[in-house]
Order: C-alpha cells, then sequence, then structure tokens
C-alpha cells in the first residue's frame, strides 16, 4: 500500500452543546467541532467532542469522534478519525487515529495517524498513513 504523508493548517470552531444530562457537573462539558483543513488535505470536518476538567488548573481530558471529507492528496473520499486528549498541570498528550475501515471512495481502507499541532495562534497537522492503490 502507498504511503502517503500531508500537511497543512486547519481553522476550528467550537459551538458548546448541552449535556444529555448535565446535573451540578460542570467539571464535564460537550462541543460540536466544525473544521476547515488546507494542505494536503483539502477537506472539511464534523464531529462531536466530550471534555473533563480536573480539580488542578491545567488537567484535563477530551475524547471527539470526527468525519473528515474532502480529497487527501488528490484522493477523494472521507474516512473518521477518534481523539484522545489528556493534559496533566499542563503537560499534554493527544493521540489521533484513523478509525479501521472507516474509509469511503478513493480512501477505502486508509490507515494511520494525525497529529495536530496547536501554538503560536496556529492549527497545523500532519497525516502519516497507507492508502490501497487505485483499482
Amino acid at each position: 500500500m502507498p504511503q502517503l504523508t500531508a500537511a497543512g493548517s486547519f481553522d476550528v470552531t467550537l459551538t458548546p452543546l448541552t449535556l444529555d444530562a448535565p446535573g451540578d457537573d460542570s467539571a464535564r462539558g460537550r462541543m460540536r467541532l466544525d473544521k476547515r483543513f488546507h494542505g494536503g488535505l483539502d477537506a472539511t470536518g464534523a464531529g462531536e467532542m466530550l471534555t473533563g476538567m480536573g480539580a488542578v488548573s491545567g488537567s484535563a481530558a477530551y475524547v471527539a469522534i470526527e468525519r473528515i471529507s474532502g480529497t487527501l492528496e488528490g484522493r477523494s473520499g472521507s474516512f473518521l478519525v477518534v481523539h484522545r486528549g489528556v493534559m496533566t498541570r499542563g503537560a499534554p498528550e493527544l493521540a489521533v487515529s484513523i478509525v479501521p475501515d472507516s474509509g469511503t471512495g478513493e480512501l477505502t481502507g486508509i490507515e494511520g495517524a494525525m497529529t495536530l499541532i496547536v501554538g503560536g495562534g496556529r492549527h497545523d497537522y500532519r497525516i502519516d498513513c497507507t492508502v490501497p492503490d487505485a483499482a
């Protein structure tokens, strides 16, 4: 399978959503993700995120599922990614993986991971993946 690497920037909009059972739990949150990817990935992203804040400043976590639709290095289709982010007293740990067997169109069979780099007012990404040869 061909190895692909794509990089670029993205814009993101987070919209707060209500929790199904909020109660008095102000440490949890829910948000809609809307993204626009530029560069080797020319696509939109749509998803949902759940967040949790720790009692110590700088400690939190989030999980999200996102559908990315568009073109990746000229191949059109879509795929899902799963996010798992944990911050321990300000030290971040983030993993974004492509959901197995979630690819469609020319991205059917895509496997790999995405790295998100956020800082200095910028949002950048890098995708390292494999995609089967077109039939």
